[in-house]
């Protein structure tokens, strides 16, 4: 059997840190931010430590 190719997709929205976790990106950026308010687009703006419920299960997409 041939090994499993990586999700190009998903590696390309998802960075590795240096202690192992994974960093992505916030949801909710993409459209209607007239709606938001300026708090809620301010916290959605920079990365985040993915949560660890869903790490295995995109680990194994990674590989």
């Amino acid at each position: 059997m041939p090994k499993m190719k990586s999700k190009r997709a998903l590696m390309k929205r998802i960075k590795v840190t240096g202690s192992g976790q994974l960093k992505r990106k916030h949801a909710y950026t993409g459209h209607l931010a007239a709606n938001k308010s300026h708090k809620q687009k301010r916290q959605l703006r920079g990365a985040c430590i993915m949560d660890n419920t869903d790490v295995k299960r995109v680990r194994d997409s990674l590989k």
